[in-house]
Formats: structure tokens, C-alpha cells, sequence
């Protein structure tokens, strides 16, 4: 479970830079560039590993693909027209939606005989750390708010799917630099097609830079991430995501000097305590449990 939470430190620490970038480039021109970073270096990863970017699941990488684009894109139009607090509060729902489909599925396919007595303390300590982030970020809304907030709901929707598909990539043999190669060059795609109408902005040293270091974390973060789906717990990997929250707040306060009131604590606690339970209820409920078991 360590990869899930390296992930959630590189993608807080992205954050930080991207609130700095954003300063100087607009959101389609950050993806375009953290896209096309993450594709130069998992070229040269690749090569000096000896591993194939040529995959045999090319419906499984487009599938990814999509909703992952669909998901980030979501977000920043959620991110533009709503506070910040409810558009991360709407895309951190991902992994109750993760839970729900997971469960859900569960009883379609196997009725009464789905192992619900072990998933349902799981799907709790998730809704647990959701409570928590919402005890951290206090979203509010405005009625002239609900499109935004149906799109960052969507975004949230989406990026559960997109983890879901990660680890049915990972399921299917695919190694975590292909899976995140695939995912790069849709951001590349999706980034350049924002541009064509938001447009591009200049480049001024040493400004510029922030993109460099976004890129970088983003593609670290993205090979984490996976790894993680790959040898974890499906629910328990849904449940340590929200960490990111925990480490954005300790950026938040350190960098930025916001103050986080006492419900804010209570939440980073929450979510502490619901990946700890997540974790332990995995490893009871199942002792050394293969990887294939999500």
C-alpha cells in the first residue's frame, strides 16, 4: 500500500506546482505538457529497460484512455466554475463511485452468495474517509453552481472507471510504464485540442519551468499509482487515495500559510484512521492476499 501513498505525495506535490503554473499557462496547455513530458520519459524508461510500448489490449488502453481524459478535463471545468474545496471534494468521490461499482457488481453477478461480509466494513471505512474530506475542504454550493457540480461529479464518476481499468490492465499482464505511456499521449491529444480554442500562451523564463517538474511528478505519480492497483486490494488502494487531501493540507499550510480550523484536524484524523482500517481489514480478511484478488 506504500505505492498508493508515494502516488498521493507526487500528485499533491504536482499540485503545488500547477497552482503555480497556472499563473502563466491555462489547464489545456498544462496537460498538453505534462502529457508530452510523461511520453518522452517513458520513451527513454522503455528503452533502457527493454520494454515494448506495443500492446496486445489496444481497446483496453483506448477505454483507459478516454475516460481518464474525460475525467481530468471534467475536473478543470469543474475547478473553473465551482470553489476549489467542492470541485476536489466532487473528484475525490472517485473512490466511493469505485466501492459502489465494485459491490454492486458483486451482487449482479453473484446474488446472495457475494462476499459481502467482508466488502461492507471495507466500503464503510471508504465512506469514512470521504467524510473526512469533506470535513477537510467544507464544500459549498451556490444554485447557479449545479452544472459545475454535475460535471465535477461526472469527473469523479469517470476517474473511478479509469482506475478500475488500470487494474484490469494490470490483471492482464500490462506493465505499468505501457499503461501510463497510453494515458500520456491521450493527455498530449486532449491537451493540444483544448489549445486550439483556449490558445496557447507565452513562454517566459524561468516560469516555464513549473511545467518541467509537473510533468515529471505527474508521470512518477502515475506509475505509483498503478503499481498500486497492480499489487493491492482494489477498495483498500480506492481508501489510501485519499491521503493526497492529508499532504495537500500540510502543503496548503506550509507554502501557502492557510489556516486549518479544528474540523479540518478532525478530518485529516479521519482519514488517517480509514486507510489504517482499510488496510487492516484487508489483511485479516484475507492473509497475503495475491494480487489478482480486486
Amino acid at each position: 500500500m506504500l505505492w498508493m501513498l508515494l502516488a498521493a505525495l507526487l500528485f499533491a506535490t504536482m499540485g503545488v506546482c500547477i497552482k503555480f503554473a497556472s499563473d502563466h499557462f491555462n489547464p489545456f496547455e498544462i496537460v498538453a505538457y505534462r502529457g508530452m513530458v510523461g511520453v518522452v520519459f517513458i520513451i527513454g524508461m522503455t528503452r533502457v529497460r527493454g520494454v515494448s510500448l506495443r500492446t496486445q489490449l489496444p481497446m483496453m488502453h483506448f477505454w483507459r484512455t478516454v475516460v481518464g481524459t474525460i475525467s481530468l478535463t471534467t475536473w478543470f471545468f469543474a475547478i473553473a466554475v465551482l470553489p476549489l474545496a467542492t470541485a476536489m471534494t466532487l473528484n475525490y468521490m472517485s473512490s466511493v463511485w469505485i466501492a459502489a461499482f465494485l459491490l454492486g457488481g458483486a451482487l449482479l453477478t453473484q446474488g446472495r452468495n457475494a462476499p459481502m461480509k467482508n466488502q461492507a466494513p471495507l466500503f464503510m471505512a471508504v465512506l469514512a474517509g470521504f467524510a473526512g474530506v469533506a470535513m477537510m475542504l467544507r464544500p459549498t454550493l451556490q444554485p447557479e453552481q449545479v452544472l459545475g457540480a454535475v460535471v465535477g461529479l461526472f469527473s469523479g464518476i469517470f476517474a473511478a472507471l479509469a482506475y478500475l481499468q488500470v487494474a484490469a490492465l494490470s490483471r492482464a499482464g500490462e506493465p505499468e510504464s505501457r499503461t501510463v505511456f497510453y494515458f500520456s499521449v491521450g493527455a498530449v491529444v486532449a491537451g493540444l485540442a483544448g489549445m486550439l480554442f483556449a490558445g496557447a500562451s507565452p513562454w517566459h523564463w524561468p516560469s516555464a519551468l513549473w511545467l518541467l517538474p509537473i510533468g515529471l511528478l505527474a508521470v512518477f505519480g502515475q506509475l505509483c499509482m498503478t503499481r498500486a492497483y497492480a499489487s493491492g486490494a482494489t477498495l483498500v488502494v480506492a481508501n489510501l487515495q485519499y491521503s493526497g487531501i492529508v499532504f495537500a493540507g500540510i502543503y496548503s499550510i506550509t507554502i501557502f500559510g492557510d489556516q486549518l480550523p479544528l474540523i479540518g484536524w478532525l478530518g485529516m484524523g479521519l482519514i488517517v484512521v480509514s486507510g489504517i482500517t482499510a488496510t487492516a481489514l484487508r489483511a485479516r480478511a484475507i492473509p497475503n492476499a495475491p494480487a489478482e484478488d480486486h
